[in-house]
């Protein structure tokens, strides 16, 4: 980008948000001839016309309102980017957004999150527990926790792969006694299944691995399909049937003894855990510090 370009954008900007080249003329200190030239500078350049004048104020045309969309990105970006490398004061402080999953933000992720926020009181630390996609843009998020697949991600973000899920078939002991253990995958298909309800209201089928390596997703006929996860794990620690759920959500059951693994042979990757964040939030102290201290979230912990 030339220097003549970047100085055309601030007076297009301000002509914008004054709604007139007198008003920023004065808010640049500049006169309102030098304003005046410079858009018609830039719309020459552009082949577009930006503004329409009328004899109350500016308005854009539909060029001028994605053009503006942009000026506006670029010019919080270089703000952002200055203030970080400029600042005299490195250690991490300030309001911090993070987003996470529901179920695992509170037991992947808060464990971390004691330690870094007592390391770093300066930091003011707002989370959000939601299971719907969050767009980081529109939302204000500086980092973002995702278990799912991150395909496609514009440029505009980062990511970070932490690991994937590892998925299990579990029942309790005590439905283990009455029902007997399963031996075979056969056999396992004969017992009482506990499925997850989606969104959509389908139940989700198991996941098996194929001799070759290969997912092998099977529809099974269920005896209760439940929409929560902590509501399926109180379920199948109630001895209602069996479940297939992921290691990081029964961890806890597991070391207590609540729950025993069925066919330790099948389990299979479940999806990913992934860091994203804006990429030109990633200069700020306090948004690499958070992103350093979640590197160490564990989706996959020990089965037993």
């Amino acid at each position: 980008m030339s220097d003549r370009r970047l100085k055309d954008i601030v007076p297009f900007v301000a002509c914008v948000e004054e709604g007139s080249f007198t008003r920023a003329a004065e808010r640049l200190h500049l006169t309102g001839s030098a304003v005046s030239k410079s858009i018609t500078r830039l719309e020459a350049r552009l082949g577009s016309r930006l503004l329409e004048r009328t004899t109350r104020r500016l308005e854009l045309t539909d060029a001028g309102h994605a053009y503006y969309q942009t000026c506006i990105r670029i010019l919080e970006e270089l703000a952002e980017a200055e203030s970080v490398l400029a600042a005299h004061r490195t250690i991490p402080s300030g309001r911090l957004r993070l987003a996470v999953p529901t179920t695992y933000g509170r037991l992947g992720v808060m464990p971390l999150l004691i330690p870094f926020c007592q390391q770093h009181p300066e930091i003011e630390l707002s989370l959000t527990f939601s299971d719907r996609f969050v767009d980081l843009f529109e939302e204000g998020i500086d980092v973002a926790v995702r278990i799912g697949s991150n395909t496609e991600l514009p440029a505009s973000l980062g990511s970070r792969q932490l690991g994937r899920e590892k998925m299990v078939f579990c029942a309790s002991p005590d439905y283990l006694r009455r029902h007997g253990t399963p031996q075979t995958e056969a056999q396992l298909l004969t017992h009482r299944a506990l499925l997850y309800e989606r969104v959509d209201g389908s139940a989700k089928p198991w996941l098996f691995t194929t001799n070759d390596g290969h997912p092998d997703w099977r529809a099974v006929p269920w005896r209760m399909a439940l929409g929560d996860v902590d509501a399926q794990v109180q379920a199948v620690c109630g001895g209602l049937g069996v479940a297939q759920m992921p290691t990081w959500l029964i961890h806890g059951p597991l070391q207590r003894g609540e729950l025993e693994i069925i066919l330790p042979h099948q389990q299979p990757d479940g999806l990913a855990l992934s860091l994203v964040w804006p990429r030109r939030k990633q200069l700020l102290p306090k948004v690499d510090a958070l992103l350093a201290a979640l590197a160490h979230l564990v989706i996959s912990p020990p089965a037993s």
